[in-house]
């Protein structure tokens, strides 16, 4: 669907409109735990196993591509440490949100958008239900706990998957490894890739929300608004995660 550049922006406007209705409703009582869970346990089913596999060829790529660099730098022993840095700051955050988007964005939006179009929504409405309290928040808030648990876990594979490639592959020596594992990486490292988690799990499920409640048209209104909420999801994760690094490596000092 073809949108003029007045009706793209309508759209960026109403879509950051719901963001804040979201964070708005945050804190309004009743939270509904039922659907929260449920959702949480949903979307962790359809991407704990994806994502796993997902990021063993992630962890392998990198500490092939790494330990064939260093090997001509002819710095073997900080092999680890660059292939920590690459899987903690960049490839465990990036493999999460596009599971998350992939997986767990599209039955949000597939599921919001079914609800509209039977003008479930619009009847929750006249009860006097407000959609974003009822249904957007539990599931904005089971992607983002989601999120923060695949990203320690593409984090722990993909570790061991380059681990595994570099020492049992290219021959790499296990001590030198794991001790230059701190060598370059911090704590902090940890933190910022959990932080660009949850972030990206909230872009990825207000996304989704926000085409599923606005689907129009039928069935294949709901699937055009699920294939453009997975585009649109790429495409804010990107961005917002240039952001998020540059702010990262201006506040926080690294190690060399």
């Amino acid at each position: 669907m073809s949108l003029s550049p007045t009706g793209a922006l309508r759209h960026s406007g109403n879509l950051f409109a719901m963001a804040l209705d979201v964070v708005r409703t945050l804190p309004r009582r009743p939270f509904q735990v039922r659907e929260f869970i449920q959702q949480a346990w949903f979307v962790a089913s359809v991407t704990i196993l994806p994502t796993a596999l997902v990021s063993i060829p992630f962890g392998a790529v990198i500490a092939l591509q790494i330990g064939s660099l260093t090997r001509q730098l002819g710095a073997q022993s900080f092999s680890g440490a660059a292939s920590v840095l690459a899987v903690l700051r960049e490839a465990s955050p990036i493999v999460t949100a596009l599971l998350i988007a992939g997986a767990g964005g599209t039955a949000i939006c597939a599921d919001l958008g079914a609800r509209k179009i039977r003008d479930e929504i619009d009847a929750m409405q006249v009860l006097g239900i407000d959609p974003i309290h009822r249904l957007v928040v539990p599931r904005v808030l089971a992607s983002m706990v989601v999120a923060v648990l695949l990203n320690g876990l593409v984090s722990v594979v993909g570790v061991a998957g380059g681990y595994f490639f570099n020492v049992i592959l290219q021959n790499g020596t296990p001590g030198a490894y794991l001790a230059s594992f701190t060598t370059l990486a911090q704590l902090d490292d940890l933190w910022a890739a959990e932080l660009k988690a949850l972030v990206f799990g909230a872009i990825a499920a207000i996304v989704a929300s926000y085409k599923g409640l606005t689907a129009q048209g039928g069935p294949k209104g709901v699937g055009d608004a699920v294939n453009q909420s997975v585009v649109i999801t790429f495409m804010l994760l990107f961005v917002t995660n240039f952001v998020m690094t540059a702010v990262y490596f201006q506040v926080v000092p690294q190690r060399g």
